[in-house]
């Protein structure tokens, strides 16, 4: 029998601070997130500078919980997984230098892993029977991403945003009707008092690349209609935008998903990021795929928001395909998926 592989994953690339022991890539022994809600939401976004300011105040204490949680200590731990990018610089770098830290003090192997892999290999903590290949839509404030997962660490990406990424536009449509920050679950909690066919708001299509996305116009088309409304003196509904904008969102997400399935020839569709928790894309996609004979994964809420734990089961396969970093590893923002 093959010795278990336990790992320390840490994850700081936006607001949350995030440790957890994960082993053998799908076992989650603790999860601990510190979130940073409370003190972004005054100023109706993440600001970079007060994010790097908490990891650091917080990066020490959350992987000490983690650790103790797990019931383990750092000599029980085989490597050291961290997030190295996409996301904020700043914040990255705190994760990314507390783990060198610990992987040079431990002597324990070093393993960079990319955000959006983290979001995508979420799907294999509750999904024990989850291999590639499959289809996964990445939905989350910066991305949105149609990938075809070829293998463990092997990506295509058939489709992506041409400007806004779905939660992005989320949150900026959150704060236009006056919802606050953070947007996403507003919306989607505001939707279910709403009439979603209230009001008619565009769909993108991109020419020449059926599987891209392109959020912006539709924004537009809500802050357009708000401010409308507010020059003629005319009532807004929160719940009826929220609603028709979300609708619209989501009908997108899930058509170019069956699209890029029905082209790929993948059975197999997982959800993924912050936006998958969103209760109306997992029920439309749900629904979609059950119409079409497709097997559907997605992550429980906790491991859809930024989480270690994703961290810890991306790692474990990046561990066995060999993948290393050296103590030169540094943050990389625009990290690209590939």
């Amino acid at each position: 029998m093959e010795k278990d592989l336990t790992i320390l994953a840490i994850e700081t690339s936006c607001d949350e601070t995030a440790a957890a022991v994960v082993r053998n890539g799908r076992e989650v022994l603790s999860n601990v997130i510190y979130s940073q809600i409370s003190l972004h939401t005054v100023f109706g976004g993440v600001v970079p500078e007060i994010a790097s300011r908490s990891h650091i105040e917080k990066i020490n204490p959350v992987i000490e919980a983690a650790l103790s949680e797990a019931g383990t200590k750092l000599s029980d731990i085989d490597a050291v997984a961290v997030t190295y990018g996409p996301g904020l610089v700043g914040a990255l770098l705190v994760g990314v230098s507390a783990a060198k830290a610990i992987a040079y003090a431990a002597r324990k192997p070093l393993i960079p892993v990319h955000h959006i892999e983290g979001h995508i290999s979420a799907n294999y903590i509750e999904n024990k029977d989850l291999e590639p290949p499959f289809l996964c839509m990445v939905v989350s404030g910066g991305h949105t991403h149609l990938v075809r997962v070829a293998d463990y660490g092997k990506y295509e990406i058939l489709g992506r945003t041409h400007d806004d990424a779905a939660g992005e536009a989320f949150d900026k449509v959150a704060r236009a009707i006056g919802l606050g920050y953070p947007g996403g679950p507003k919306i989607d909690k505001a939707a279910k008092e709403g009439n979603a066919d209230a009001l008619s708001f565009p769909k993108a299509h991109i020419k020449d690349a059926p599987l891209d996305f392109s959020f912006s116009g539709v924004k537009s088309a809500v802050l357009n209609y708000l401010n409308d409304c507010r020059m003629k003196g005319l009532p807004i509904s929160q719940a009826d935008v929220a609603a028709s904008f979300q609708k619209v969102i989501v009908e997108v997400i899930v058509e170019h998903t069956m699209e890029a399935a029905k082209e790929s020839g993948l059975k197999k569709i997982a959800l993924a990021g912050g936006v998958a928790s969103n209760s109306e894309l997992r029920r439309q996609m749900e629904e979609a795929c059950k119409k079409h004979g497709y097997q559907f994964y997605r992550p429980s809420p906790i491991y859809c928001t930024d989480n270690a734990a994703m961290i810890g089961a991306a790692g474990y396969y990046d561990y066995l395909n060999g993948k290393r970093a050296g103590w030169d590893l540094n943050a990389l923002p625009n990290l690209k998926l590939s």
